[in-house]
């Protein structure tokens, strides 16, 4: 009787086994065909982890996702899976990549000038209407100039140096999380508040053509662990591959401000290795800049032009009270120490001629100082290394890895924070690229300003470009006719740099009078008698132009930085910014939808319509805004209070004050 008992009892086990597993067998088949594939074991488990492949440290992978801050910290290079751009990097990315990209100059190699549509963006009003289809030199309109290289296809290239002796290792600068950029902007009729990024490289004497590099394949994994014999860097760790995070194609000034708001939430420089007075001071002045005394109706400062301008006054008067800058004397001219104060580049060598002289902010004792000045020229270098037809920036950047040992092995100031308080100033369209690792943890003031090749915000700073006619007289010019007497309704004239400006002119050369819309300016007569006549005043009809004009068109070249944008405000003509993603100068600072009107690159058809939507009363306004603003943008022989290299400093000061960290 007990024999039966157990024999029925393990027949029933049997069969409630099978049935289990039949049933067990069918929910994973079902599951196989119908889910993704990542995720067939995680919902059968209640933990949601399953074993992971072989990964460095055999850890466990939760349901085949990882949390948005470490999807966030993963920097990773993004290609555009559509060609039009050429690069799409990711904002903010700043730290050596595992690059998967080699042929990212294909398009551009191959003659194709191709202008990308946003696919999240949705303008109300005219920007609904108002359409670019992808432009590959439509018509008669000239293909683009094979002029300088883009700073992206540097980053391939350079970032093989990494690992060459003499390195410094540098750790990774965190990432805040990249936000959804997706969201619809809208185009607020009369306050323009179209979003339009423009960029021009050519001003009215336009930038001389930079050898293009050819595009060399890069490594599989950059390797920065490499430490010089002299330098105390941290190394790199190796980290896992994550998904790559896409971001949009265009980021607009709304979506900057937002990311300028979460970054200065999230982004902090490494801490200090060991302490110092100067860190105290700093949080000091961060708790009186957050909690500022309300301004109001200063004579000095405009409210509407500035986001907010208690916290700017504040931050300011402080600046002056406590600001400190050391000065590396280490280094040879021409390439340190030897500015260039005339031309396009001339920004980054007045600042250089105005702080080395400045017995206000600079101090002997290191001690003392809040910020440490690298003082290189990026013209200089470009001029003085750069082998014509080399298709190599090697040698640039082992220059600045050279100098980098060399003040990190003699002075102990780089080491304590890894180049967290020092900063650089460099206007040439390779200094973002030159600069992008050896200089990483550094505050980098740039013209070449661009959210898509690792313009990170709240740490770096966007310079202004100016173009300095007379060194010896800075403000020669300066003004225009009044809005009442201001007959044209816009105006532009360049060469064909880069992709954009073909586009432009084939939708509006010779199309309207009102839009005076050129190529080179067309060649006009002197007047008068003997020597001058004949002669060509190009150049100062160019001048008149943007005098005469409501609206200047600032319309990107080879990169995204242009110095017409400042030249506008010199000749106190609003500017219209076409350049998609650039960050426009004392971004953290200023207002800029209050006095400047921002263009998509899509939306060059329907130019004139855009412009015609601001109201008379609006345009005048604006126009004033510009004459009130124009005092930040000025040089002058001996800086004067609130002028352009107070700003630059303070623009400086500012993200320093916000990434400070004590010990």
């Amino acid at each position: 009787m007990g024999y039966e008992i157990r024999s029925l009892f393990q027949g029933e086990t049997k069969r409630l086994l099978w049935l289990m597993g039949i049933m067990l067998t069918v929910i994973v088949a079902f599951q196989y065909f119908e889910l993704p594939y990542d995720h067939v074991l995680s919902s059968v488990f209640s933990t949601g982890k399953v074993p992971a492949p072989a990964v460095e440290n055999n850890s466990l992978v939760t349901g085949g996702l990882e949390s948005k801050s470490e999807i966030a910290s993963d920097t990773v290079n993004g290609l555009n899976s559509t060609g039009t751009h050429n690069v799409q990097e990711m904002a903010n990315d700043t730290r050596t990549s595992k690059a998967e990209d080699a042929n990212l100059q294909a398009d551009f190699d191959d003659g194709k000038d191709i202008l990308e549509e946003p696919t999240n963006e949705k303008l109300e009003g005219l920007n609904k209407n108002s359409t670019v289809d992808t432009v590959q030199n439509p018509g008669n309109v000239p293909g683009p100039e094979k002029g300088r290289e883009s700073e992206q296809s540097f980053i391939q290239r350079n970032d093989i140096m990494g690992g060459d002796s003499g390195g410094v290792g540098l750790s990774p600068i965190p990432v805040s999380p990249v936000m959804d950029l997706s969201s619809n902007i809208t185009l607020q009729g009369a306050n323009i508040s179209t979003p339009i990024t423009i960029d021009s490289n050519s001003s009215s004497t336009d930038k001389d053509a930079t050898p293009a590099l050819d595009k060399i394949e890069k490594p599989a994994q950059s390797s920065l662990n490499t430490l010089g014999e002299n330098s105390s860097g941290v190394d790199v760790p190796k980290e896992n591959k994550k998904p790559e995070i896409p971001t949009p194609a265009v980021i607009t000034i709304a979506e900057m401000k937002n990311m300028l708001l979460q970054n200065r939430a999230s982004y902090r420089s490494m801490r200090p290795r060991w302490s110092s007075a100067v860190d105290q001071e700093m949080l000091y002045a961060r708790s009186q800049i957050e909690n500022a005394p309300l301004l109001k109706n200063d004579h000095e400062l405009y409210a509407p032009l500035y986001r907010n301008v208690s916290r700017f006054k504040r931050s300011y008067e402080l600046m002056e009270e406590t600001l400190k800058v050391y000065v590396y004397k280490e280094g040879q001219r021409p390439i340190l120490h030897e500015p260039v104060l005339k031309g396009i580049y001339a920004s980054e060598g007045w600042f250089m001629k105005q702080l080395e002289a400045n017995k206000q902010f600079v101090t002997k004792d290191s001690r003392k100082a809040h910020l440490f000045y690298l003082p290189f020229s990026s013209r200089m270098l470009e001029e003085t290394l750069y082998v014509q037809n080399s298709h190599s920036h090697k040698n640039l950047i082992q220059y600045l890895r050279n100098y980098v040992n060399l003040i990190s092995s003699k002075h102990n100031f780089w080491n304590r924070t890894e180049g967290a308080d020092h900063f650089l100033v460099a206007c040439h369209d390779w200094a973002p690229a030159e600069t992008r690792i050896i200089m990483a943890n550094c505050i980098r003031a740039l013209c070449n300003s661009d959210v898509k090749e690792g313009f990170v915000f709240g740490k770096d700073v966007s310079l202004p470009e100016t173009y300095v006619l007379s060194p010896q007289n800075p403000l020669r010019a300066i003004g225009g006719k009044p809005a009442s007497q201001r007959s044209i309704l816009a105006f532009f004239a360049g060469r064909m740099h880069g992709y954009l400006r073909p586009i432009l002119l084939h939708h509006w050369e010779n199309k309207d009078p009102d839009m005076k819309i050129f190529g080179q300016m067309p060649m006009v007569k002197g007047k008068g008698k003997g020597k001058g006549k004949g002669k060509r005043k190009g150049k100062m009809d160019y001048i008149q132009h943007m005098k005469s004009s409501k609206y200047c068109i600032c319309a990107k070249g080879y990169e995204v930085n242009s110095p017409r944008v400042v030249e506008a405000i010199f000749y106190e003509c609003i500017p219209v910014i076409i350049s998609d993603n650039f960050v426009p100068p004392f971004f953290e600072i200023l207002n800029w939808e209050s006095f400047a009107v921002f263009v998509l690159e899509k939306d060059i058809p329907n130019l004139k319509n855009i412009l015609l939507s601001i109201s008379e009363k609006r345009y005048r306004k604006m126009q004033t805004m510009v004459k009130k603003v124009q005092q930040h943008f000025l040089w002058h022989p001996q800086p004067v209070k609130y002028d352009i290299f107070h700003m630059i400093l303070h623009s400086i000061w500012y993200n320093r004050v916000f990434l400070a960290r004590a010990r």
